[in-house]
């Protein structure tokens, strides 16, 4: 057999694309002008091989072309969601763009900028800049630049939407900003994750855009992700690797000016009405009541979650409140009154102490006593306090007890321990578990209901 015969060329290098600039300005070989055709394509391969004695007859040559991204450098990644408007917290290799300067017929290369000297904005600014490729419905792409210059990755949105210099990845982004905690987040605000060791898994950003909830867990969140811009409720951090995002504010944002949220400032939603509680009810009042009540320790009173119907467990847990604050006799009686509701809304008063939610000891340290029953099984919580977004003394719980149980493995995989913060490790221990226990299919989707609960702290 005859071995292949390979020849290479260089297309043309008129081509003011952005990537065939960009190859042009970082390729390790020059583009020479020997060859026509549109230079998509950075070298060309043709391949041909000779007939095989053992077959007698030729095989027809092969010409192979690759394209911009078969020479795009290894970078980082960002979750995906299949092309759905659902992300299921899922992940792809979609590579990410590196740091680049700006492209595009308006784009200007930037020079060498300080993260010190980040141009300054509002986060009206930030966010109305972001809206502009919600309505676009700019594609996602790596490779391809906006018309405004930036890359059309989630790193290059953020980019935009920040209105800095040039784009940056999940590498370098953090570099124009500080960290801050969940609770100063504001409108403008970023959710970064960079993974450093293996950054083709998971890296992603998004802008967070406001909370959508009285209890923080679900948040507003625009992002650039297949297969193009979007805005949509997100629960808290992330659809996946939750634990590992981290906030960050942009150093120039200018924090007095119009459309800043201050974390601190909750204004009291009026109250609807006691005929909106009580046996009998069905509202969205009832719902709101009850998330309200689980931000502040009463999620061990409830089984299933709030839910728009007034039931036993929406009265006890209005009733823990009512006690939290030292009121007795009709004063707590388990019904939401003008008073109650402003605390409640206003995020004023005192919460639920532990002892009474259940949360102060684990099962296994102390048995069942003085511990919460749902569905017949002392200490478990209730399903709605494992799901993302989540955080809470249960989920630590939780943990510990698995790492006890011989799945702390799980965790040492995704580095990190056992915390408040219901996590893609704490699911996948959990589903450890559940497959020890020889459970296949739903039986071990990673969340705990009473029967995992009860052979875990048994």
């Amino acid at each position: 057999m005859v071995a292949p015969v390979f020849e290479e060329f260089d297309p043309v290098s008129d081509c003011d694309c952005p990537g065939c600039v960009h190859w042009r300005r970082v390729g390790p070989y020059p583009l020479a002008g020997r060859f026509g055709g549109h230079p998509a394509a950075r070298r060309a391969l043709v391949v041909a091989a000779a007939a095989s004695a053992a077959v007698g007859a030729g095989q027809p040559a092969m010409a192979l072309t690759a394209s911009h991204a078969s020479h795009a450098p290894h970078r980082p990644g960002v979750p995906a969601d299949g092309g759905s408007d659902t992300p299921q917290g899922g992940e792809s290799d979609t590579p990410q763009g590196g740091r680049a300067p700006l492209h595009g017929p308006r784009g200007k290369p930037a020079g060498p900028v300080s993260p010190a000297d980040a141009p300054a904005t509002t986060r009206t600014d930030i966010i109305n800049r972001a809206k502009t490729w919600i309505a676009a419905k700019v594609p996602y792409s790596m490779e391809d630049y906006w018309s405004d210059g930036y890359r059309q990755d989630c790193s290059g949105y953020v980019s935009m939407a920040w209105g800095l210099p040039g784009n940056e990845w999940t590498g370098s982004l953090g570099e124009y900003g500080v960290k801050i905690a969940k609770d100063a987040l504001q409108p403008g605000d970023i959710l970064l994750f960079h993974n450093p060791d293996n950054p083709e898994k998971g890296s992603h950003v998004v802008i967070f855009g406001g909370w959508t909830d009285y209890t923080h867990t679900y948040y507003t969140a625009y992002e650039q992700t297949p297969p193009h811009a979007r805005r949509q409720s997100t629960p808290y951090a992330y659809w996946s690797n939750s634990d590992r995002y981290v906030p960050y504010r942009y150093k120039g944002v200018t924090e007095s000016a119009a459309g800043a949220q201050p974390a601190s400032t909750t204004k009291a939603v009026p109250y609807p009405g006691a005929e909106f509680f009580g046996p009998g009810a069905n509202n969205d009042y009832v719902t709101q009541l009850g998330r309200m009540l689980i931000a502040r320790g009463a999620g061990s009173y409830y089984t299933k979650g709030p839910s728009p119907v007034w039931t036993e467990s929406d009265r006890r847990a209005t009733q823990a409140f009512q006690q939290a604050q030292g009121w007795t006799g009709t004063a707590a009686d388990g019904l939401p009154g003008p008073v109650t509701w402003d605390l409640l809304t206003t995020g004023k008063g005192k919460n639920i102490p532990a002892a009474a939610g259940g949360t102060a000891k684990t099962p296994a340290a102390t048995g069942t006593a003085g511990l919460p029953a749902s569905h017949g099984v002392p200490g478990y919580p209730g399903r709605n306090l494992f799901r993302p977004g989540a955080e809470n003394e249960y989920v630590t719980q939780l943990g510990q007890r698995l790492v006890e149980k011989g799945f702390g493995s799980v965790y040492a995989t995704y580095a990190t321990r056992p915390g408040p913060r219901w996590g893609e490790a704490d699911r996948r221990a959990v589903e450890a578990f559940q497959r020890s226990q020889g459970w296949r299919g739903g039986a071990a989707d990673g969340y705990p209901g009473p029967e995992t609960w009860r052979r875990l702290f048994s």
